[in-house]
């Protein structure tokens, strides 16, 4: 598909300014500068764009593989906090769930900031054969290190979410700040932000932790505001189709040292984001790697893990409903998509017919079926949705079909894909009120 959303085209213009340019300081999106994220998510692009890759791989398959690594590390890491098994479970839940696929899939900075804030969080934990403290300085600064590229990748908040895991280290706060780690964070994050600032003067600053920083927690200047329940239905939808397994995450994690801080990171997590007055979808990403953990502990713990598996089975039978619905969602909003709800019943009924089905005769492999049965449901929707979210939130058609000299009248996201494509901001094709438009209709046909 081509590039979708009002953040993606634009992110993936800036990065291919820096490659064109050269000056891999201050991003510039359409010759002027932007000062909304930092550079790592540009750096990325423009390497791809450097390598020769196509407007659409470019931006998209570094974080592609960014992805796939931090699932290997995933793995590798977690079979050093908890048994083999357990990491295992864990990755393939990662692996599998909605909102992984779905940002791994496009190039905004959420997944880069999950990707090295959770791999930031693991290095900070000792592992299982580690008896004494002093061993874990390299760690430290490892962790100190994916800590800084986070920074790099989304500015503050990851500082923020990494509250819990200092707090329940405080006692060894000086192996942290007076060590080599905070020197580490630092070589890491503060050159570019100091730099950007030297070229750019106090615009920089401003702009970046003022306005789209502290203003996107406490005003709703950016015009994303959302109750403060926002995050309910959210969190499941990322989670999507294991979030059944919350009913046991948190079971055993007051009193399980290793689990603890996995949980403090979800729930402060939530609390946070939850106060914050601008939400988008992609704010709490960086909790599904910890909730993962905590969902696998908890099946590796239950007597019967097999029963629990029917609920994310059943639930894949919502996918057939989610090809239908989703290209229109995206295009035009979901309160103007109809939903053909006796598809979602039948799918659910059938899905959950198999799901018991394995329960009761699979018992040891249910968790395997289960994981395969998700790939291959996310798989079959992914060949359909891709296509149709081309034609109906993309521009890449459009352009390929005519190469407009102006702009006709588009939804915000598909008018900033014609510029992508289009390598300039065209002017209008006629006057119009645009905002009315973006606002309320989907793109014209052509």
């Amino acid at each position: 598909m081509g590039m979708v959303s009002t953040d993606e085209p634009r992110y993936a213009a800036i990065g291919r300014a820096m490659a064109r340019s050269g000056d891999w300081i201050t991003p510039r999106l359409w010759g002027k500068p932007w000062f909304e994220k930092p550079a790592l998510l540009y750096w990325m692009t423009a390497t791809g764009f450097k390598l020769g890759l196509s407007v659409d791989l470019a931006p998209r398959l570094p974080v592609a593989l960014l992805s796939v690594a931090f699932l290997a590390f995933f793995y590798w890491r977690l079979r050093q906090l908890f048994e083999e098994s357990m990491a295992l479970c864990a990755t393939a839940m990662l692996a599998t769930s909605a909102g992984w696929l779905a940002y791994s899939h496009i190039a905004v900075t959420d997944a880069p900031l999950t990707v090295f804030f959770s791999a930031a969080v693991l290095f900070s934990l000792p592992p299982r054969s580690e008896e004494r403290e002093p061993n874990r300085g390299s760690d430290r600064s490892a962790a100190a290190v994916a800590l800084g590229l986070a920074v790099l990748a989304k500015g503050l908040p990851p500082l923020v979410l990494f509250a819990p895991i200092l707090a329940l280290d405080y006692r060894q706060w000086r192996r942290w700040f007076l060590s080599w780690p905070i020197f580490a964070f630092s070589i890491v994050a503060v050159p570019w932000y100091a730099l950007c600032t030297l070229r750019n003067g106090r615009r920089f600053p401003y702009v970046f932790f003022i306005e789209h920083q502290f203003d996107r927690f406490r005003t709703d200047a950016l015009q994303h505001a959302q109750p403060w329940w926002f995050y309910a239905p959210v969190f499941l939808l990322l989670l999507f189709p294991w979030f059944p397994l919350l009913a046991i995450a948190f079971r055993h994690s007051k009193n399980d040292k290793r689990t603890r801080p996995f949980a403090a990171v979800v729930v402060f997590g939530l609390v946070f984001f939850s106060f914050s007055v601008n939400k988008l979808p992609g704010y709490v990403l960086p909790l599904l790697p910890a909730t993962c953990v905590l969902m696998a502990a908890a099946l590796a713990r239950s007597r019967h893990p097999e029963r629990w598996l029917i609920g994310p089975v059943a639930l894949l039978g919502i996918l057939p409903l989610a090809v239908s619905v989703v290209p229109d969602a995206v295009a035009r909003g979901l309160s103007h998509t109809s939903i053909a709800w006796n598809l979602g019943v039948i799918g659910i009924t059938v899905a959950a017919a198999i799901g018991i089905a394995m329960a009761l005769w699979l018992r040891s492999r249910a968790l395997t079926v289960a994981v395969l049965l998700a790939a291959g449901g996310f798989f079959l929707a992914e060949a359909e949705i891709f296509p149709a979210l081309d034609k109906t939130a993309s521009a890449r058609a459009l352009w390929s079909s005519s190469h407009p000299d102006c702009a006709p009248v588009l939804a915000r996201g598909v008018l900033y894909s014609l510029y992508y494509y289009s390598d300039k901001e065209l002017p209008d094709c006629a006057i119009v009120d645009k905002k009315a438009v973006q606002n309320n209709a989907g793109p014209t046909k052509h």
